[in-house]
């Protein structure tokens, strides 16, 4: 006799959310979804969640997830008036949240989860809805082992893998410890980008030998298309990369940890928020590069593969990423 499946809460129906919450229904789960603005979860209740008014309401399923912008609002759905864990008799026996907050903030909200009997998960992602789509998230998990062994199963739908990292909050380090790195190669990609095409070289020749090179990676071949084409529709932007910045900067110095080139870059992405650079994509450091060597750049219009085919992802997604 099979186990049944666990119920599921979903808090924060963002791009992200709204995306992973249709891989679960797909999987078979039973879903029920709280997001800030309901209109936006419309598309979710169509696709067979539930719906409801106030993250109290979640505090009867099995397992809720979080995936909210900053840790006031991460604060404001657990714990804030009718929050998840503010209900008098139930609670969640699992708490995996999917935000991007400091150590301290998870920290906060694990001893609370734990006073109302709940455990939680850190179970940060990387990726971005082309990646969802392609079926390449990935997932950094830490806390309980038993919680994690109990959820995994859950994780794995995400996407292409999902990593145990230990105990406690080391999800949150490992996470912005990418992030940092997602930073600092961007802006190293975009310096030798340049430097090759005031040299004489075509953006899209030059990454197409790094691509295939052992230098290249998916994340050179998915920022491609942005730097040939310049097309800066965001996927990530300066504002929620200098709060990485910041986040990792600050480990970095409680942690002792000596971190020059991410300094650096910081300034660099700051300065660019602080010129009201805030809605377009952190690809834009391109484009800040070129002007300080003097080179007008100019979209290249060929057709460049960002290196995200789909591994039998679902029609809806890609239609939703297309």
């Amino acid at each position: 006799m099979s186990t049944p499946l666990p119920t599921i809460g979903w808090i924060g129906t963002g791009r992200m959310g709204s995306q992973l919450v249709h891989r679960l229904i797909d999987a078979g789960y039973d879903v029920t979804v709280y997001n800030r603005t309901a209109e936006k979860a419309r598309p979710l209740v169509e696709k067979g969640a539930t719906s409801v008014a106030r993250p109290v309401d979640l505090a009867d399923r099995d397992l809720v997830f979080t995936m909210v912008s900053a840790p006031k609002d991460l604060a404001e759905v657990t714990t804030g008036p009718n929050g998840l864990l503010t209900h008098p008799e139930h609670a969640p026996k699992y708490l995996a949240d999917s935000s991007t907050v400091s150590i301290a903030a998870s920290e906060v909200l694990r001893a609370a989860a734990a006073e109302r009997g709940a455990e939680l998960l850190a179970t940060p992602v990387s990726g971005n809805p082309a990646v969802i789509a392609a079926g390449k998230l990935t997932v950094a998990a830490s806390g309980p082992r038993s919680a994690f062994d109990a959820v995994e199963p859950v994780l794995q739908h995400f996407g292409r893998g999902v990593t145990y990292v230990g105990e406690g909050e080391v999800a949150r380090l490992v996470k912005i410890a990418h992030n940092v790195f997602l930073g600092v190669v961007t802006q190293s990609l975009a310096e030798i980008t340049v430097l090759a095409e005031k040299g004489g070289v075509s953006r899209e020749a030059f990454l197409g030998f790094l691509n295939d090179s052992v230098m290249g990676s998916v994340f050179t071949r998915y920022k491609t298309p942005a730097f040939v084409n310049l097309d800066f529709t965001p996927t990530f932007t300066n504002v929620l990369l200098q709060k990485d910045f910041d986040l990792g900067l600050e480990a970095g110095h409680e942690l002792s940890v000596p971190m020059p080139i991410a300094s650096a870059t910081r300034n660099i992405v700051a300065q660019e928020v602080g010129n009201g650079n805030v809605e377009l994509d952190f690809a834009t450091l391109l484009l800040t590069v070129a002007r300080g060597a003097g080179l007008e750049l100019r979209p290249e219009d060929v057709d460049v593969t960002d290196g995200l085919e789909a591994e039998s992802a679902p029609a809806y997604l890609m239609e939703q990423v297309g």
